[in-house]
């Protein structure tokens, strides 16, 4: 029996947004994604590697470009898609045909390094002289937005909402791909300053992480979320509970990011992620970090496509055999696609260009003949 394509719609999953999950997806539907769009810490890295061979220096445009692109040659393939930001990777990328032709592409929107307020919680802002619609235009399959998220923090939270809704509009007006990325953050209260290591901070993250999904996961069409806890700080019993709380409040199909935790933590997280309900990983620095201490060019690449490659694969091997499939987030099954249709004349309303036809003739009319 067919099925009608509203069953999608009514999720969001309209022709463009349905075909980008597609092409980012492994065949069962998991995804298996790397990020090379940390371009803040990725400059910090290089600098410290010169610095241990004497040169005080900030790196090259072309030296971070060089290092990106290596990077996805090395294990890109291994990955259903990569993520690069536009400022120095997505062109390189395309152009260079680094990236293989059968991974998905998704670009970040925000500025790496915005204001922040007075207590010290970032605002979001998209890159200077970029956009959704480059992104779209470019052929990219997925616009990544970053947006730092405290619920604790009203100021910060209220803009940071108002970005995100910006941004899922702009990705529901092109038809593209939205996956949002939410960090939790120390911040100035009470007139103390915390760090990542205070004890308030390490608190109340496990909370921040369930508590953003719940308010934003629904503003998204795949949601990155942190490990909602800590090892060391709860015990894995609580981890676990939080995982599977967090999957219950996500609106959409999720993913785990890695946070620039070392690999075999990392490796932990994403096996009891994948337990709990996830649908993949979207990790960057748990991969390569290590690749910026290596001095010679030989050496970084040889730590590329060894170390780093087996990275993937080992993460690659238990997403694709134990996560949930993204579209098993809406009950639906691998078997169902094969049914679903489109009624006559979807095309004329789609993008609800209506009357004006948004270049074509109009709206059909009866006994219009295709």
């Amino acid at each position: 029996m067919k099925k009608s394509v509203t069953r999608l719609l009514g999720l969001g999953l309209t022709p463009g947004k349905f075909r980008n999950l597609q092409r980012i997806s492994n065949p069962n539907g998991t995804l298996t994604m790397v990020a090379l769009d940390q371009n803040s810490s990725m400059i910090n890295m290089i600098k410290d590697a010169l610095k241990k061979k004497g040169q005080e220096r900030e790196p090259t445009y072309d030296e971070i470009v060089e290092a990106k692109v290596d990077l996805v040659r090395a294990f890109g393939h291994m990955a259903s898609a990569v993520l690069i930001d536009a400022y120095y990777g997505a062109w390189s990328f395309v152009a260079s045909q680094s990236l293989h032709r059968n991974t998905g592409l998704l670009i970040r929107v925000e500025k790496s390094g915005g204001p922040k307020n007075a207590v010290g919680a970032p605002i979001g802002e998209v890159e200077p002289g970029w956009s959704v619609g480059k992104i779209k235009r470019m052929g990219a399959d997925a616009v990544k937005l970053l947006a730092q998220y405290e619920p604790d923090e009203p100021d910060s939270s209220e803009r940071n909402l108002a970005f995100i809704e910006q941004i899922y509009a702009d990705c529901r007006r092109h038809d593209i791909l939205l996956l949002l990325e939410t960090v939790s953050f120390p911040f100035l209260q009470n007139g103390q300053k915390e760090d990542k290591k205070s004890k308030s901070y390490l608190d109340r993250k496990a909370r921040t992480v369930i508590e953003s999904a719940r308010q934003l996961s629904g503003m998204c069409d795949i949601y990155k979320a942190e490990f909602p806890g800590t090892f060391g700080h709860e015990s894995e019993s609580q981890l676990m509970d939080n995982l599977k709380e967090l999957n219950r409040v996500c609106r959409t199909p999720w993913v785990l990011l890695s946070a620039g935790v070392d690999f075999p933590d990392y490796k932990k997280q994403v096996e009891m992620a994948v337990e709990a309900g996830a649908s993949g990983v979207l990790g960057g620095r748990a991969f390569w970090k290590e690749y910026f201490t290596y001095d010679k060019a030989e050496e970084r690449q040889n730590f590329a496509r060894g170390e780093a490659l087996n990275r993937v694969k080992q993460i690659h091997t238990i997403v694709s055999e134990k996560a949930k499939p993204w579209y098993a987030r809406y009950e639906i099954k691998a078997d169902d696609f094969a049914d679903f249709r489109a009624c006559e004349g979807w095309h004329a309303r789609y993008g609800g260009a209506g009357a004006s036809g948004e270049g074509g003739r109009g709206p059909v009319a009866a006994g219009d003949v295709y």
